[in-house]
């Protein structure tokens, strides 16, 4: 059977049987690229989501370099363009007003290097992209739908359907819309792998994983008109008395500020004026001169500024026969590094390499896909474990609510400022360039040990204040202590099944 006709066929089961070899719940980040990158290993695949309109979200805005190497190994890296897709070059961190550069590393990575490697096919400085998650998305969905392997389908996935035999899941149970009458009638959909990819507030997390994300802030957003960025073409991070705030361009004339406020903040208590008084009266001040104007104008509205919850769930093997939760749906850290894409679209060039067909033929074999599936949960680890620890950690020192955790986000920026490796390591495993776990553990305690030597000099001071040393050592103590107490609980995170 020629290759057409196999297609088809294919096209003919999925539209009038429902029936292909993969069905893939979601078509955001994660289910286009498995679904485009299934298809192009000739799987029929059914693309399942319940809302095809332009999705307008407020995170999901910026990828790193080694998101767009994934993309451009996935052939999907046309999506960025026609989009207003502002180039990332680096960060520009702003502490307490003063403000250090950091430019993503030069010459990192080699054209055509291991697949599960960063490479920069274009050579110089790597550059990241940023741009209106909605419109990036849409990019994404006509690249599946331009895929004659893969049909899409607009409709909501409620349930799974589970052998009767045995425990193993056929396929979906969804509500698709009959537009003679407007009414949702049930509708079943099958295939021999279920891929669940729907997002952070997934509703098959609970039965399949069983673990619940944690949150203990949100991102509020507002939308800033032809702002003034400290450092054009770099994401700034500007850190002060309160949480981090995060400013990057996503488009010619917008630039995207997201304000992290954490639980039961005071100063953005109903009392104090709630969450745009907090805005006004803390965050505003603690801007850059030339970003405050146009802060100020976003905030005129009168409205509450929409948010997203920032969560964290650690990463959990798929052992169930059938299924296999994926995307933010099994695996998230908090978007401060603007790492979560990045994840996702490395996460899919392995699992296609897993389940490509000259490795597993027929993907009913569940013994099969539970062993690429364990191999998956390792492997992916050289980059995710590096992006969940940061993300988190950073947060940790970039939200510091006491005196050890302050203590720690100086040194950081100290750290920062000697520049070098002191720079090219920590933002080249941000970008996803380094993929190195123990490169992560070096530069997280060589801030620490930094910080401690900040300690001891602020409290001793000179020959005069020697009579301080012994406060100094036990202030030292419990800054490492609190370093500890900072990354070992997610490192320990990452080496659970």
């Amino acid at each position: 059977m020629s290759d057409s006709v196999l297609q088809a066929s294919n096209e003919q089961r999925r539209r009038l049987n429902h029936e292909a070899d993969v069905v893939v719940v979601g078509a955001g980040i994660f289910g286009c690229a498995a679904a485009f990158a299934l298809a192009k290993q000739g799987r029929s695949v059914l693309l399942l989501e319940r809302w095809l309109k332009e999705p307008d979200r407020i995170v999901g805005e910026l990828l790193q370099p080694g998101g767009v190497s994934a993309l451009e190994k996935l052939g999907l890296a046309h999506c960025l363009e026609g989009i207003d897709a502002i180039p990332v070059k680096g960060y520009e961190v702003i502490y307490y007003g003063q403000g250090v550069g950091i430019p993503y590393p030069m010459n990192a990575g080699a054209a055509n290097g291991d697949t599960q490697e960063y490479t920069n096919e274009k050579g110089g400085r790597p550059e990241g992209r940023a741009f209106h998650h909605g419109r990036f998305i849409t990019q994404l969905r006509k690249a599946c739908a331009s895929q004659p392997n893969i049909t899409i389908v607009e409709t909501e996935v409620t349930d799974t359907v589970t052998s009767t035999h045995n425990p193993q899941v056929l396929g979906v149970v969804s509500r698709t819309l009959n537009p003679a009458t407007g009414e949702k009638e049930d509708d079943f959909y099958f295939g021999q792998l279920t891929i669940v990819a729907d997002g952070y507030a997934s509703k098959f997390r609970k039965q399949y994983i069983g673990k619940s994300p944690i949150v203990k802030s949100k991102f509020y957003a507002l939308e800033l008109i032809d702002c003034p960025l400290p450092s054009p073409n770099h994401g700034t991070v500007v850190l002060g008395d309160a949480a981090p705030v995060l400013l990057y361009q996503i488009g010619t004339h917008e630039t995207r500020a997201l304000i992290d406020v954490p639980e039961n903040c005071p100063t953005a208590s109903v009392e104090a004026g709630g969450v745009r008084g907090h805005m006004r009266n803390v965050i505003l001040p603690s801007l850059p001169k030339q970003v405050q104007p146009c802060f100020e104008k976003a905030l005129e509205d009168g409205k509450i500024p929409r948010s997203m919850p920032n969560s964290f769930l650690p990463p959990t093997t798929q052992l169930e026969k059938g299924i296999v939760i994926l995307g933010d749906a099994m695996n998230m850290r908090h978007p401060l590094t603007g790492g979560g894409m990045t994840v996702a679209f490395n996460d899919v060039v392995l699992l296609s390499r897993l389940l490509a067909p000259e490795r597993i033929p027929n993907l009913g074999d569940t013994a099969a896909i539970q062993k690429a599936m364990k191999e998956f949960h390792w492997k992916r680890k050289g980059l995710s474990s590096i992006i969940n620890i940061l993300a988190m950690a950073l947060y940790s020192l970039f939200a510091a609510n006491d005196l050890q955790l302050k203590s720690l986000q100086k040194g950081c920026f100290e750290y920062f400022q000697k520049g070098g490796n002191c720079i090219d390591g920590p933002v080249g495993l941000l970008a996803g360039i380094i993929r190195q776990p123990f490169i992560l553990f070096y530069h997280f305690f060589a801030v620490a040990f930094l910080s401690i030597w900040i300690v001891i000099s602020d409290t001793v001071g000179g020959l005069l204040g020697l009579w301080k040393f012994p406060v100094a050592i036990e202030q030292s103590l419990l800054v490492f202590w609190k370093a500890c107490v900072v990354i070992f609980p997610f490192i320990f995170s990452e080496m659970r099944t």
